[in-house]
């Protein structure tokens, strides 16, 4: 690798350094280097050490080259300021010290001072400081812009200088295919021009302006291809998507335009496609096996994208992660960043704009998330609906985020292919080299409006004066190859013709086919294998005593020659194995958790499970993870456990929520065969993931045809710590719940929560569904809460619990609750004094039991009126759920009511006192309250 000065300060200890060197031999230095020392005495004096001592007054000569280096270290740093990036001809914002007058030189002051000064690869091609700073500007500050000044790692830095500098992923027209890029360029506007000529009134976001887009993704996925990838993920919002998804990702033009002719009538339609509600063509996603045309086999997907224009990043990167994993041992799982690869596509104006952006790249270093490196790609219109970046950013370049995490960033015109084509190869080639994420920031512009149907003109119309009448990259780029006498001036047409012919055949397929639904259905995407009827109800989930008892065992070696951190923890753990083995055989929820993982890894399903503070948990029950007191090694016990046939992996996640959830969707539907539980820290803290939840977790499959199986622990409970951690505010996953989407739990007990997990892992394969648990806080500790040994090896989930303890001949009101007030109401004084009075738990809010609901409730013969108790606002928690359905239920017979607190905007009292008042009087309520 070449060799560069250290470019900070007045760089005098370089240059007096390269003049000792020069003193003590001067082979040792380069020819122009030589004679340049040859006329020079920068020395006052040697010391007796043989040290330089320099002068008061530097010589002009000191000067001059003190400048050029000066001079050749700006035009690295602050080049890109002076490149031409815009191809709309905008002026770049430029940087004085780009100019050799303010470094006090000119060219004559160049010609006399060595290349070598300047360093690197151009000063070997160089006859002297001037050719060579010539040759950096022509780098530099042309149509590429290197913006790398932020990385700190010298390794890095001194790899990127050397790959930008030498030129080594330059296109070469000698070797590259310059036709065939024409080709693939005029197959991208042609698929344009045709749906803009065929459906004129319909959105398509145009990638027109950035047409360059898909070669660089070529490029990508070609050098992926030859360096043994397996799985590559791309992500990208609706800007130019209809063109990757039909060229790179091979997505047939008749089934795009099927969605755009949109033919069939809509009962043919609910025949056609009755599984889902679908989702607009530009947001679908799909995924292909490639091989031919990019060297050899591999699968590529593009996850479906809402409008929330960001939020798949973390989709794709938890979809790369799970593709790269190894889960079939026991042990850690283990993750091959060789085998996958993502590319993220963002927008100009939502790359700066949305915090989901900043939250992934936070998880691309740590140990739970990283993934080898991820190529960004900005696809930069230089605008963002009607909004200029004036009004949209505060940084100078929509990519300046990207600085605060290190990644190199490379700005490029997309009016010159060969410029994209040698960033494309650059930046694969540093994410292969230091596995870390790297950023195209692709600047084009945008033919048409944010959509075609949009006038761009109203608020930038001297913009679009210029855009209208600029011509496309095709007919630049065969403008070039005509005057290298590389194409004939019939080229462009023939190729041109070839494609819009191939479009028109796929259009004309579709309409013959437009008033057949057998023949149509083959242009929708297949709907997701439905489930056996009575599939969850029937899974057995209980396990046999000798195995439970023999896995217990084998957690308990575990801990042999282990330095608990107090004996406090040591007998909490230890007690654990106990509880299987002493008399009263309780078991609690931490426990039933341990061994229903434990279980599962036994049955050969693989366990993520991710979260704020998940590894001790957040109320210090869970201790998954144990740290040796005297090694500070950490210690897995589901790791070690031997009767495992699969991985379990677990994570302390960052502070966030939104990119985190959405990693973990990712990674669950991309291997939908492994249990994935995420854990939020308290359960309102999934507010601040809302936007994958109703995007992605809750409505992918009626959308997009998706079966995620994503387990969400949300802690809930009021127990007086104010709004923000009481309520995981089950009323809203109540309202998204639909057509079977999910299921949504709040248990009592521990084996309960043992078997609901266990009916979740078994079920990833045969009912896939999202399971939402509202788990416990003080219920943890709880000793009502745990179970014998026989709840788990005798027994099953049950949607329902009824009161067991009460004579039902003698019932007139039956109370429903759910979750944590159930103890309340029946450790209170009035449980007693009221004996006609029956308490039942609802523990699954969704699906709604109505089958077993009917069953307590048919038990009751004298039952006169029936109480939906619950400790949230009446305009929260589940009521307005299952009040509807309960009265639907009974019908007139029976009155239906409502004991709670009152509506409210916040979830809970801030003052203890005033939440101890509202639980004392609604527990009372639930018991005598006279409803009119």
């Amino acid at each position: 690798m070449a060799s560069y000065p250290t470019f900070h300060g007045s760089n005098l200890a370089y240059i007096l350094e390269l003049y000792d060197r020069f003193l003590e031999s001067p082979d040792s230095v380069d020819p122009q280097t030589r004679q340049f020392f040859m006329n020079w005495e920068p020395l006052l004096n040697r010391g007796g050490n043989g040290t330089a001592v320099t002068k008061q007054q530097d010589t002009a000569q000191m000067q001059k080259a003190l400048a050029t280096i000066n001079y050749a270290f700006a035009i690295r740093q602050y080049g890109h300021l002076a490149a031409q990036l815009d191809p709309l001809g905008g002026t770049p914002p430029g940087d004085p010290e780009l100019d050799m007058a303010f470094h006090g030189l000119t060219e004559a002051d160049l010609r006399q001072i060595p290349a070598s000064l300047v360093g690197g690869p151009v000063a070997e091609q160089s006859a002297n400081a001037w050719e060579a700073t010539e040759k950096l500007k022509q780098i530099y500050a042309s149509t590429i812009g290197f913006d790398n000044d932020h990385i700190r790692i010298p390794e890095e830095r001194n790899w990127l200088r050397e790959a930008i500098e030498s030129r080594r992923y330059a296109f070469n027209p000698e070797s590259d295919d310059d036709v065939a890029l024409l080709d693939r360029l005029t197959q991208v506007e042609a698929f344009e021009h045709f749906l803009q000529r065929s459906f004129p009134t319909k959105y398509r976001f145009s990638i027109e302006g950035l047409d360059m887009m898909v070669p660089i993704v070529d490029e990508v996925i070609r050098n992926s291809a030859q360096t043994g990838t397996q799985t590559i993920a791309i992500a990208m919002a609706h800007r130019g998507r209809l063109n990757i998804l039909a060229h790179v990702m091979h997505k047939p033009y008749e089934q795009i335009l099927a969605d755009f002719k949109d033919p069939l009538k809509l009962q043919e339609l609910q025949d056609a496609i009755g599984w889902t509600t679908g989702d607009v063509k530009y947001h679908k996603g799909v995924r292909r096996q490639v091989g031919a045309d990019y060297g050899s086999e591999l699968t590529i997907t593009m996850p479906p994208n809402p409008s929330h224009l960001e939020a798949i990043n973390p989709v794709a990167v938890g979809m790369a992660r799970a593709a790269g994993t190894r889960v079939d041992h026991r042990g850690e799982a283990k993750f091959d960043p060789r085998l996958t690869m993502q590319i993220l596509i963002h927008g100009d104006a939502s790359f700066p704009g949305q915090g989901i952006v900043a939250e992934t790249f936070n998880l691309s270093r740590l140990p739970g998330y990283w993934t080898g490196g991820t190529i960004h790609i900005i696809a930069n219109n230089q605008i963002g609906f009607t909004t200029l970046p004036q009004d949209g950013r505060s940084t100078l370049y929509a990519s300046d985020l990207a600085k605060g995490f290190k990644v190199p960033i490379i700005h490029v015109n997309a009016d010159d292919p060969a410029a994209c084509i040698e960033v494309a190869r650059l930046a694969f080639a540093y994410q292969k080299r230091f596995e870390k994420d790297i950023l195209i920031d692709l600047i084009g512009y945008r033919r048409y409006g944010h959509n075609e149907l949009d006038e761009p003109g109203f608020t930038q119309p001297m913009m679009y004066n210029v855009v209208r009448k600029h011509p496309t990259v095709r007919q630049l780029w065969a403008e070039k190859l005509l005057s290298q006498q590389r194409i004939t001036e019939s080229t462009p047409q023939e190729l041109l013709d070839k494609h819009n012919k191939r479009l028109q055949e796929a259009s004309d397929a579709v309409d013959q086919a437009a008033n057949n639904t057998v023949e149509m259905k083959a242009f929708q995407d297949p709907a997701p294998t439905p489930p056996p009827p009575g599939a969850a109800r029937r899974i057995v989930t209980a396990v046999p005593e000798d195995q439970l008892r023999e896995i217990n065992e084998g957690l308990a070696k575990t801990l042999e020659g282990f330095a608990f951190y107090s004996k406090r923890l040591e007998n909490t753990i230890r007690a654990r194995r106990d509880a299987l083995t002493n008399e009263e055989n309780k078991i609690d929820w931490a426990t039933a958790e341990e061994l229903a993982f434990a279980t599962i890894l036994a049955n050969g399903i693989a366990i993520r499970l991710t979260g704020q503070d998940s590894e001790r948990g957040t109320f210090s029950h869970r201790h998954a993870v144990l740290h040796d007191k005297e090694t500070g090694k950490k210690l897995v016990p589901l790791q070690q456990l031997e009767q495992a046939t699969a991985a379990f992996e677990i994570h302390n996640s960052p502070l966030s929520e939104q990119a985190v959830l959405g990693f973990e969707f990712g990674y669950n539907v991309q291997e939908s065969h492994r249990l994935v539980l995420w854990e939020a820290q308290y359960g309102d803290f999934a507010n601040g993931a809302q936007n994958i939840i109703d995007e992605f977790v809750v409505s992918a499959r009626e959308k997009w045809g998706q079966t995620p199986s994503l387990v969400m622990l949300l802690p809930h409970g009021h127990e007086g710590a104010g709004p923000d951690h009481s309520s995981a505010r089950p009323e809203r996953f109540l309202q998204l719940a639909a057509k079977t989407n999910m299921r949504i739990a709040n248990c009592t007990s521990a084996a309960q929560y043992f078997h609901l997990l266990r009916r979740q892992a078994l079920l990833l394969e045969t009912d896939p569904l999202p399971l939402v648990v509202m788990s416990p806080k003080s219920l943890l500790r709880n000793p009502q809460v745990a179970s014998s040994l026989k709840d788990l090896t005798e027994g099953k989930w049950q949607p329902v619990i009824d009161d067991i303890a009460v004579d039902p001949q003698e019932i007139t009101r039956l109370v429903l609750c759910s979750g944590k007030f159930y103890f309340d109401l029946i450790n209170s004084q009035y449980r007693d004094t009221h004996p006609q009075v029956a308490i039942a738990r609802v523990e699954q809010l969704y699906p709604f039991p109505a089958e077993e609901l009917a069953a307590v409730i048919q038990r009751y013969p004298k039952v006169e009126q029936i109480v939906w108790a619950q400790e949230e606002p009446k305009n929260m928690g589940a009521w307005e759920f299952m009040g509807y359905r309960i009265k639907k239920m009974v019908g007139m017979d029976i009155p239906v009511n409502y004991v709670g607190r009152r509506r409210s905007s916040s979830p809970a009292e801030g003052s203890r006192t005033a939440h101890e008042v509202n639980q004392s009087m609604i527990t009372e309520y639930a018991f005598t309250w006279k409803f009119k």
